[in-house]
């Protein structure tokens, strides 16, 4: 299954790289690569997330990497990644929400 990147999703990412970054390029560069690879997993298991708590809905899903919930839009043809939230962040006062944006 095909995976595209939401313009928000593509920030968080950039995002986290530069707050580690700021103690360890390496270790930035590392969990990131990270965080791409267990993104690129979903391609093969779609269904490898769970349904977000804060949504009822199957199609917005969640996978847990470390302290980061990896939020993403199942279709029938792609896998839009919404966002990559700390998970300290409460969803419901996120305005938008991730999946405001699909």
């Amino acid at each position: 299954m095909r995976i595209e990147w939401s313009e928000p999703a593509v920030f968080d990412l950039e995002g986290i790289k530069e707050f580690i970054g700021r103690d360890s390029e390496y270790y930035a560069v590392e969990f990131t690569s990270r965080i791409i690879e267990m993104i690129e997993k979903l391609s093969a298991f779609s269904n490898l997330g769970r349904k977000v708590p804060e949504l009822d809905d199957e199609s917005i899903r969640e996978v847990v990497f470390y302290n980061y919930r990896i939020i993403y839009k199942l279709t029938n043809e792609s896998i839009l990644i919404l966002g990559i939230i700390h998970a300290a962040r409460d969803l419901n006062n996120m305005k938008p929400h991730p999946w405001e944006d699909s």
